[in-house]
């Protein structure tokens, strides 16, 4: 990992981490920072390493994993997005670690631009000390294979532990969360669950916002999570003049609980690859109204699970929301349809049950 920060992927890690805790030994390497996640994950008894990578091209990174791979025994290298790969390969080109590696592909820059140069240095020598190469969508894997130029990479679905992610229960309970999280119970809500990032768009969101409060002056905009943008976007918020309609709430442990209270779930990405926020927003039956990029529509079908709009299109982002806020009983079939889209596709434990299959496989031909 780059820094177990809290997201996608690294939850993900984590995930794997304690559903696997019977059958692996983990250590996490981490080229940066410890993050939040690294931290908790170190109070559980988990060993993260830091590798301290320094600017630029930082040889002595690959050193320093191989020489702990070996000191640990560690049979099998997870590594998730290019650049932790980067040093994964070197540690076995360079320095002859012998685990065995599996590489894994998450999201994907935007413009996604790779030099011809880093293209044929990965299909001539590095994409062969990736013995299993996997992605977590289609579109992901398709960049992997024609951009970035590992020909053999396969999908591997993300999933989604549907065992914490209930159903929305009746008015009843629908009532009794909305007052435990302090929403009021007839006013519309629509939430973005996602870093303040550039690549997460929050501007174009809030650009939609405007539209939405003329029409729907009730309607309130949660928006969960934290990051570099997020000053800047509260900033933005103001000047545009529905800071009066925008929550911030940043980081909350309660997010299973938001989704099912809120009427609609929203992310305007300009690149996503297979969220895991919104998988767990179908799980929650939350229809979604989603930019069109990425493996978005791989999860989403139009009009049957929520609406797709395209990049940048706050105009059209805000007649999907206001459709949704102001039509439950549309809304509550899309959910119900989102989230038997998971119960069949993405589950978690099936996810996982691939992956151990695939470190089982690896693990034998480090012997």
């Amino acid at each position: 990992m780059h820094v177990m920060q809290v997201a996608g992927a690294e939850v993900l890690v984590t995930q794997v981490i304690k559903k696997l805790a019977r059958q692996i030994e983990p250590t996490v390497f981490c080229l940066d920072a410890i993050g939040e996640l690294g931290e908790r994950l170190q109070a559980e008894g988990v060993p993260v390493v830091c590798l301290d990578r320094k600017p630029g091209l930082d040889l002595a990174v690959a050193k320093r994993l191989a020489a702990e791979v070996a000191d640990r025994k560690i049979q099998v290298l997870h590594a998730h997005q290019y650049t932790p790969f980067f040093y994964t390969a070197l540690a076995r080109l360079r320095y002859r670690s012998k685990a065995r590696v599996l590489f894994t592909e998450h999201g994907r820059h935007y413009p996604d631009i790779v030099s011809p140069k880093r293209r044929w240095i990965n299909r001539l020598v590095l994409q062969r000390y990736a013995d299993i190469t996997t992605a977590c969508c289609d579109f992901s894997t398709e960049a992997l294979q024609h951009v970035e130029g590992f020909p053999r990479a396969v999908t591997l679905v993300n999933g989604v532990d549907i065992d914490t992610l209930p159903g929305r229960g009746n008015a009843e309970q629908q009532h009794a969360l909305r007052e435990r999280l302090g929403l009021d119970l007839d006013r519309p809500y629509a939430a973005c669950i996602a870093r303040f990032h550039s690549v997460k768009d929050h501007r174009t969101l809030l650009r939609a916002w405007q539209h939405v409060q003329q029409a729907l002056p009730a309607a309130r905009l949660l928006l969960v999570g934290d990051g570099p943008e997020r000053k800047a976007c509260e900033q933005f918020a103001e000047e545009l003049g529905v800071a009066s309609s925008v929550e911030f709430w940043g980081i909350r442990k309660d997010v299973g609980d938001i989704l099912r209270a809120i009427d609609v779930f929203t992310l305007t990405s300009v690149s996503e690859a297979a969220s895991l926020t919104l998988l767990e927003a179908m799980a929650s039956e939350c229809p979604a109204v989603l930019t069109a990029v990425g493996g978005n529509a791989e999860h989403v079908t139009e009009g049957k699970h929520g609406y797709l709009a395209p990049r940048g299109d706050d105009q059209q982002i805000a007649k999907r929301l206001e459709q949704l806020l102001t039509d439950s009983a549309t809304a509550k079939k899309m959910g119900k349809a989102a989230r038997q889209r998971v119960l069949q596709d993405f589950e978690l434990d099936d996810v996982i049950a691939e992956y151990a299959n695939l470190y089982s496989q690896l693990a034998s031909k480090a012997k």
